[in-house]
């Protein structure tokens, strides 16, 4: 492999790992707050980045829901509201509730698998 497949190569791990950072919420209010959503550049390689949905890149992602993110920041709004710790920290528990809901649903779909029977929702019946 030549340098230029060297330098390639050390690109594509820069840009997984940097796409990757957009799963955390702290680290775009990080961004948010020292002005990188207000510049063209930026928002430009933001743009740029989105290759990253097509399958045969998304396939290296251990946090998909980076793109997620990757998506609402090619809004101006969403990387405005960014700056706000507030919103950064509400992102956050709204996906540690969507990966409580995904482990237990997917515990639920386990244990069924392997007997064959519905699990019990010990949970009371609402009123």
């Amino acid at each position: 492999m030549g340098a230029r497949g060297d330098d390639d190569k050390m690109r594509f791990q820069i840009e997984l790992e940097f796409v990757q950072c957009f799963a955390n919420p702290n680290y775009l209010n990080f961004l948010a707050q020292r002005g990188y959503f207000k510049k063209k550049a930026f928002i430009n390689y933001l743009n740029y980045l989105t290759y990253w949905k097509r399958p045969e890149y998304a396939k290296y992602l251990k946090y998909p829901m980076c793109l997620y993110f990757l998506d609402l920041l090619q809004y101006e709004h969403f990387r405005r509201e960014l700056s706000s710790s507030q919103c950064a920290k509400f992102i956050e528990d709204q996906q540690l509730l969507h990966w409580q809901h995904y482990i237990r649903k997917r515990m639920r779909l386990l244990q069924k698998a392997a007997t064959g029977v519905e699990p019990q929702n010990n949970a009371p019946a609402p009123t």
